[in-house]
C-alpha cells in the first residue's frame, strides 16, 4: 500500500521509507580553530537544546510527530565523520536518549582546515542514502569561520538547491564578526533558508535552539488551487 503526504505541493510516499516530518544534518565544525572547550560548549548546548521544551513543541506539531537527524563533525576536505547516524526522535525516551548521546560525543575528527564545500558534499551523500523519507531536507552548518579548504562552499550549496535540500547556517562570530554576512551569500539556500548568528561559543546554546525551533517547525500549508 502506498500513502501519500501533501505539504503544499509536494508528495511524500511511505512506500520508499519510513515517513518522518523532516531529514535533518546537523554539521558541527571541528577545525583548527575551535578548541576542546568550545567544542565541548557546541556538544553540550546541542544536547540541551534537543532536550528544550522548545524543540519537543515543534516536533509534535509535525504530521508524524517525528523527524530523523544525524550529526556530522567536520573540518578538512577529508575529514567529515558521521558521529551519530540517521535516528529518529519523537517520543520523550527518544529525544532524552539523543540528547544524552550527543552530550557524550567525543571529538571524532581530526583538526584541520574549513571546508563547508566537503561537508556540504558528505551531506548529499547522506540524504541520498538515508532509511527516512519527508518532504524537508534540511542541513544545518554550524562554523566559525570561511571555507578554506576545497572548492568554494557556493559550488556545492548549489547543488543542494537543485536536489530540494535547504541548507541554513549559524555562523559563531567571535573570530570574524562578518561571518554572518559570508554564511548569507556563500552557504545557506533553498526553501525558507536562513543564517543566525551567535557572538561566542557560550552563545551557542541559544542560537542552536533558537535554530532548531525554526527549522523543525512545520511549514505553512498551501493550498492546492489546481
Amino acid at each position: 500500500m502506498i500513502f501519500m503526504m501533501t505539504a503544499g505541493n509536494i508528495n511524500v510516499s511511505r512506500a520508499e521509507g519510513f515517513a518522518v516530518d523532516m531529514e535533518l544534518i546537523l554539521a558541527v565544525d571541528c577545525s583548527y580553530s575551535v578548541s576542546d572547550a568550545e567544542y565541548q560548549l557546541q556538544m553540550n548546548g546541542l544536547a540541551r537544546a534537543i532536550r528544550s521544551s522548545a524543540v519537543n513543541i515543534a516536533i509534535q506539531a509535525g504530521h508524524y510527530k517525528k523527524i530523523s537527524i544525524a550529526l556530522i563533525q567536520w573540518s578538512g576536505t577529508n575529514n567529515q565523520i558521521v558521529s551519530v547516524p540517521w535516528t529518529a526522535i519523537g517520543s520523550s525516551n527518544s529525544i532524552a536518549t539523543l540528547s544524552e548521546r550527543i552530550r557524550k560525543l567525543p571529538r571524532h575528527v581530526a583538526l584541520g582546515p574549513t571546508s563547508i564545500s566537503a561537508v556540504i558534499a558528505k551531506s548529499l551523500h547522506m540524504f541520498s542514502n538515508t532509511p527516512y523519507r519527508s518532504y524537508r531536507k534540511v542541513l544545518d552548518i554550524s562554523g566559525d569561520g570561511r571555507n578554506n579548504d576545497g572548492v568554494p562552499a557556493h559550488f556545492l550549496r548549489d547543488v543542494a538547491i537543485k536536489k530540494g535540500i535547504t541548507v541554513n547556517g549559524l555562523a559563531i562570530i567571535n573570530e570574524t564578526p562578518t561571518l554572518h554576512h559570508y554564511f548569507r551569500n556563500a552557504v545557506i539556500g533553498g526553501q525558507g533558508s536562513f543564517v543566525i548568528k551567535a557572538n561566542s561559543y557560550e552563545a551557542y546554546e541559544y542560537a542552536i535552539q533558537k535554530k532548531l525551533v525554526r527549522e523543525i517547525a512545520p511549514l505553512p500549508i498551501v493550498q492546492n488551487t489546481l
